[in-house]
């Protein structure tokens, strides 16, 4: 927490009773997580408060039940589902929040390579492929950035490329436009 990342080394499987911990499902599962400051204020505020009923000292999973160990997969779901019922939200699967994590990741302006990284995805082809829904949501503020960096750089190139004018001659005329053909008049 002090360097303000997250590895994720280990997941907890739950098959029927049994939990066992083991690596990830995937090489790229194993991955090193960003943390933003006011997460990691309250992750440190919860690891000095987690503490096994038989000692006091702090445990070494930052999310341990009540004798140290790994919290059961099953016991997280049923906590979620509770509190999502109480909070009277519409029914979602904890998985959700992973991909409003993606989500609202990619409506942030991350591009799609970091979200892969945070995803622990393979292929950024699966990421891309899950999370196209969002895209066209963003398809607009992508043009408008896009535009103003062309503008930008078409305003900066055309003052440096622009020749300086010459001032007109007058000749005593003006030209006057009548629907498609021009005359010339003698002012």
């Amino acid at each position: 927490m002090d360097a303000g990342y997250l590895t994720v080394s280990h997941q907890a499987r739950q098959v029927g009773s049994e939990v066992t911990l083991g690596k990830p499902k995937s090489e790229a599962s194993n991955r090193v997580i960003a943390l933003d400051h006011n997460t990691i204020t309250v992750l440190r505020r919860h690891r000095a408060q987690a503490r096994t009923p038989l000692r006091s000292q702090p445990v070494g999973y930052l999310f341990p039940n009540g004798w140290g160990e790994p919290i059961r997969p099953d016991s997280i779901t049923h906590l979620f589902r509770t509190l999502n019922d109480q909070a009277g939200l519409p029914p979602i699967r904890l998985h959700d929040l992973r991909h409003g994590a993606a989500s609202l990741s990619l409506a942030a302006g991350n591009d799609l390579k970091t979200v892969q990284d945070l995803l622990g995805h393979a292929s950024i082809v699966l990421t891309a492929d899950t999370y196209t829904s969002v895209l066209p949501t963003l398809a607009h503020q992508t043009a408008e950035a896009t535009a103003r960096l062309v503008l930008d750089a078409a305003r900066t190139t055309a003052t440096r490329l622009r020749p300086k004018r010459r001032p007109h001659r007058t000749t005593g005329r003006r030209l006057i436009t009548v629907g498609r053909r021009a005359a010339t008049h003698a002012a």
